[in-house]
């Protein structure tokens, strides 16, 4: 799936048959990773798991790496797609403040349709604790940083190769991000909804420094 695409729901039999066979894999993988550990789980105990081929594995993931973070592409897929419909007029900041909170909205009823959120809460943990994980998964938000960074340049009408405060704001916007997670990742409560607030209260102290409009001419201020 592409930044952007949201995590379709197929209608036909065959589609959904597809998709019940994915998600089963992906269940069983994550169950696997948690429980016994990421480098020791192979790719035929997950297929034992759903009693498929290994053939059928590599239809749906391209190796055990894409399914540890198919949900977490999942979760960065809605935020990019809420980030692309936030109105021209909204302050960087805030567009990506509004972009991740509206993005919770919806997302912890498409992560339920696959694995538990007490699951996924799991999975986070052991990719924070797995070295050849936690590698990826700083890989992968660098590119992740990138490619809003990009977003917010276009939209701000900025060269993001001359003006550094797409980057600057990106950081720290995904600094939160970070230790939100993090945060959350540690607590007892595994809810989405535990997740969207602590990200709510601290998304807001970063308000003052970075939520004014930067357009040539604009009123200078928070939420201008």
């Amino acid at each position: 799936m592409t930044g952007g695409q949201r995590a379709a729901y197929p209608t036909g039999l065959r589609e959904r048959k597809k998709r019940r066979t994915r998600d089963a894999l992906l269940h069983a993988a994550l169950d696997l990773f948690t429980t016994q550990g990421y480098e020791e789980t192979t790719v035929d105990e997950i297929v034992d798991a759903v009693e498929v081929s290994q053939r059928t594995f590599f239809r749906y993931f391209a190796g055990k790496e894409a399914a540890a973070f198919a949900i977490q592409e999942m979760v960065e897929s809605y935020f990019l797609s809420e980030l692309r419909r936030r109105p021209a007029a909204e302050a960087p900041l805030e567009a990506m403040r509004r972009a991740v909170l509206c993005a919770w909205n919806s997302i912890g009823e498409a992560i339920e349709a696959v694995i538990t959120v007490e699951l996924h809460m799991r999975t986070f943990r052991m990719i924070e604790s797995t070295p050849s994980l936690l590698a990826a998964h700083l890989r992968r938000s660098t590119d992740l940083e990138n490619e809003i960074a990009l977003l917010i340049a276009k939209r701000e009408g900025l060269d993001i190769e001359t003006d550094p405060r797409p980057r600057v704001a990106v950081a720290a916007f995904s600094g939160v991000m970070r230790v939100t997670g993090q945060l959350w990742g540690q607590g007892r409560d595994t809810s989405v909804d535990s997740l969207r607030a602590l990200t709510e209260a601290y998304l807001d102290q970063l308000g003052p420094a970075l939520a004014g409009n930067w357009r040539a001419g604009a009123e200078a201020g928070p939420g201008h």
